[in-house]
């Protein structure tokens, strides 16, 4: 039996949708690990899911596993052999239980010493001798939540209902939870029958006659090209997230998109509630005109065929009449307050039972956030903004749309906000200061904004570290990482000339005062900085910077962010020259003999006597307060060619100069004159940790 195909079907009840792809993919990845741990070759593997099953399809499987040649490590030497040199029990023992004669036995060096091996051919086992293994790799497939169901003691996402196991025609046998495996597949659950497959490679076809896309990524292709040309028969604009297309493709096994219609009145309601309620509670596509106005109709998409469309319309319209009504009350209601009294019930709801009320928070936010403003440079006007966009930031979070959509939080403060006469500025700060909310996100667009987000993060991040919720291993319930990336981000975008570590110094003060730190602000402090420059080291990383050049720059002065950047990208140009590789090797060899220096402050330029030593030191006081106020500019490439004539220089002084000299004085003088130089080295870097491959 040689290149047949394997079936593996797992069927389920209906899987919650987020969980179908990455079930799909877990599966695929550990029957390749089993395949090739078990030295079985195949041609390839397809992946197949929908809500109520996961399968593998290996094309060309081969019958029998590789034969392999091993070799097996017996005693050592001294233990092998008795005194006369003859095979002791041992080494007999050891032939026998792997199955030789002592003449196979022979040494071999290990660590320093002689062990005794044997070569062993082992032959492979048939494959379907090994394929009911398969339960197991089944049973390893990880999802967010489990459960268990009837008598049984597995905890598996949903309850098993059918399995195949087909190795061309021939069902390998085994079961899980009394449900064996057999040739027997389910079709769709109201349009389909119980199907018996000929063998492996009829899976899909035959499903596709039961009305099953088993292909997750043809029946998402489907979707897609059905709402296409629903959108070109009408002369619609159809938006097509794709997470929603993610979600709808794994709930349903054989999708027809329709579409409805609703009220026009519902209109008056601001857009993103209207596609938030379509999405999150009935899974609709919202539609649009060619100016990008919504339009009182919706997409949908079935489970099942064309037949009957009407009534599965006129259902659907009924449902999404209900949402968008509670949808239109909940707007009118909230619009019968304004956000300003809205403030009091923020009292009443506990941030963290340490750190106080949302009431707290935003006074502290408005603090920071006031702090901030005035460090960047913010005018008279922009403060009052801040000021009064940090007080109103959180205001919508009692209102009865954010309550029923959370995810609306922000934008409705930004509504409320216009419909009761703030200025467009605060309105909108209200809404970015949620941004940026995940990797890839715009950061906020306005200083206003930029400011009120980055407090509130701070406040989020200091107060944390202050009362000791500091992430570990995969632990972040507070998103710490995710709030500190997104600091970094808004500084970078700013292009703000503050120090990132005064500011949060000063939220830590602020912290402090009134008494929320349970833990010494040193430490409090160190820790931040540590968890800052890891976050860094992400955020250069996905910006293309090598990970040693992201060390380098990251070792050194980072608190001005968008300068740390800078430094690092313009680092990345310069990589692959020869000219930098020597510039390099300079560096280096400074910062490295530096390191052996005392307190020793002051350079005796009295004691300099060598030429090339007193060349060095003119050069580099010549350079120190040039190249420190460019870096202070942000004018990156000019520091970097005031440092880099510091090379030649550098070279020369090594190739007639002894640092380490017998006279004491000479050397320690010697030393501080590194050190010196040292420093106006890493005000750009620490170069000596870069390095530079053979093909560089």
């Amino acid at each position: 039996m040689n290149n047949q195909s394997l079936l593996l079907e797992v069927g389920l009840e209906e899987m919650p949708a987020r969980f179908v792809t990455d079930a799909m993919n877990n599966l695929s990845g550990l029957v390749e690990k089993w395949l090739k741990e078990n030295r079985l070759r195949y041609n390839n593997i397809e992946a197949y899911s929908t809500p109520r099953r996961l399968a593998i399809v290996i094309k060309g499987l081969e019958g029998t596993q590789r034969d392999i040649e091993e070799e097996a490590k017996g005693p050592s030497k001294k233990i092998a052999m008795d005194e006369s040199g003859n095979w002791s029990k041992a080494a007999q023992g050891f032939a026998r239980g792997q199955k030789v004669s002592v003449d196979d036995l022979f040494f071999k060096e290990l660590k320093g010493e002689e062990y005794v091996f044997v070569k062993k051919h082992v032959t492979g086992q048939k494959t379907v001798e090994l394929l009911p293994q398969l339960k197991d790799v089944i049973l390893r497939v990880p999802f967010p939540k489990n459960m268990k169901w009837g008598a049984n003691d597995l905890r598996y996402v949903r309850p098993v209902k059918w399995l195949v196991a087909l190795y061309g025609s021939e069902v390998i046998p085994f079961e899980i939870t009394n449900v064996h495996t057999g040739n027997e597949t389910i079709g769709h659950r109201f349009l389909g029958t119980t199907r018996q497959l000929a063998d492996a490679d009829s899976y899909v076809e035959t499903l596709l006659s039961e009305h099953v896309m088993v292909n997750p990524m043809e029946r998402k292709e489907a979707i897609r090209t059905q709402i296409e040309r629903i959108a070109e028969s009408e002369d619609w604009v159809i938006p097509i997230d794709d997470g929603l297309l993610e979600e709808v493709n794994n709930l349903v096994e054989y999708p027809t998109a329709l579409f409805g219609n609703f009220d026009e009145r519902f209109l008056k309601v601001p857009d993103e509630v209207l596609i938030t309620s379509m999405r999150e509670h009935q899974r609709y596509f919202p539609v649009k005109n060619k100016a990008g106005e919504l339009l009182p109709h919706f997409v949908t998409v079935r489970n099942g065929d064309h037949r009957h469309l009407e009534n599965v319309q006129k259902g659907n319209e009924k449902v999404l009449r209900a949402r968008l009504a509670d949808s239109e009350f909940f707007y009118q209601e909230d619009l019968k307050k304004s956000l300003d009294s809205r403030l009091p019930r923020l009292e009443a709801i506990v941030y963290h039972e340490k750190l106080g009320s949302v009431g707290d928070k935003v006074r502290r936010i408005e603090e920071i956030s006031e702090k901030i403003a005035v460090k960047t440079g913010a005018s008279p006007t922009q403060l009052n903004q801040t000021k009064r966009a940090a007080q109103l930031a959180k205001a919508d979070l009692v209102t009865h749309m954010v309550n029923e959509f959370p995810e609306l939080e922000g934008r409705m403060g930004e509504e409320y906000a216009l419909k009761f006469g703030e200025e467009a500025e605060v309105a909108k700060a209200i809404r970015e200061h949620y941004l940026p909310k995940q990797s890839g996100d715009q950061p906020p667009s306005t200083s206003i904004g930029a400011y009120v987000s980055v407090a509130d993060k701070l406040d989020t991040i200091v107060t944390s570290f202050g009362i000791g919720n500091i992430p570990t291993g995969s632990q972040d319930p507070h998103g710490l990482r995710r709030q500190t990336a997104a600091v970094l981000t808004i500084f970078l975008s700013q292009e703000w000339d503050v120090n990132l570590f005064s500011v949060i110094k000063e939220t830590l003060e602020i912290i402090a005062e009134k008494g929320l730190l349970n833990r010494d602000k040193v430490d409090v402090m160190k820790d931040m900085e540590d968890f800052i420059r890891l976050r860094y080291k992400n955020m250069l990383q996905e910006r293309g910077v090598r990970y040693d050049v992201a060390d380098a720059v990251l070792s050194t002065e980072i608190g001005f962010v968008s300068k740390t950047v800078y430094r690092a990208e313009f680092l990345m140009t310069l990589l692959n020259t020869n000219e930098f590789k020597k510039d390099v090797e300079a560096f280096s060899r400074v910062l490295n003999i530096a390191k052996k220096a005392n307190d020793q402050e002051e350079v005796n330029t009295v004691l300099l006597k060598e030429q090339a030593e007193i060349t060095l030191q003119n050069k580099a006081e010549e350079k120190q307060s040039k190249i420190a106020q460019l870096l202070e500019e942000g004018n990156i490439s000019d520091a970097y060619a005031q440092l880099k004539e510091l090379e030649p220089v550098i070279h020369d002084y090594f190739a007639n100069i002894m640092v380490m000299a017998e006279d004491n004085d000479i050397k320690q003088n010697r030393l501080a004159q590194m050190k010196k130089v040292a420093a106006i080295i890493t005000s750009f870097a620490e170069f000596q940790v870069i390095v530079f491959h053979a093909e560089e």
